[in-house]
C-alpha cells in the first residue's frame, strides 16, 4: 500500500488498467459530473478516467462503489476535496464548469468587441 507524504498516512494502490475498464463500461463511458460521453468521439474517449469520489489522499477506498467514470476537466475541479455525497460533489463541479465556461466566454468576447469599435 503506498505513503502518502503529505498526511504521512497509507493509501489505497491506484486503479489498474482493468479496473478502471470495468468502471468505464459500468457507468457506460459517460462522466457521471458533467454526462461527456466518452463513446461520442476518439478525442471525448481520450479524457475519460476514472475518479475516486472520496480522494485516496483523504483515505478513499478503491472499491467500485467510491469510483465513477470521469472526464478529467471534471477530475481537476474536483480535486481532492470530500463532500457530503456525490451529488454535492457534483453540484459542486457543475457550478465550477459554469463559472469557468462564463469567464472564458466574457474574455473571449471582450477582444472582438475592442477591435470592432476601434
Amino acid at each position: 500500500m503506498p505513503f502518502n507524504i503529505m498526511t504521512l498516512s497509507r493509501v489505497d494502490m491506484p486503479v489498474s488498467q482493468a479496473e478502471g475498464l470495468k468502471i468505464l463500461e459500468r457507468d457506460h463511458f459517460c462522466c457521471r459530473y458533467c454526462g461527456l460521453d466518452g463513446n461520442v468521439s476518439f478525442e471525448n474517449a481520450l479524457v475519460m478516467s476514472v475518479d475516486f469520489v472520496v480522494p485516496r489522499a483523504r483515505k478513499g477506498k478503491k472499491d467500485p462503489a467510491n469510483l465513477v467514470a470521469c472526464c478529467r476537466p471534471c477530475n481537476m475541479i474536483k480535486g481532492t476535496r470530500v463532500y457530503k455525497s456525490f451529488e454535492d460533489a457534483k453540484k459542486y463541479v457543475l457550478e465550477q464548469r459554469e463559472q469557468m465556461r462564463q469567464n472564458w466566454e466574457a474574455n473571449r468576447v471582450r477582444p472582438t468587441a475592442r477591435a470592432a469599435s476601434a
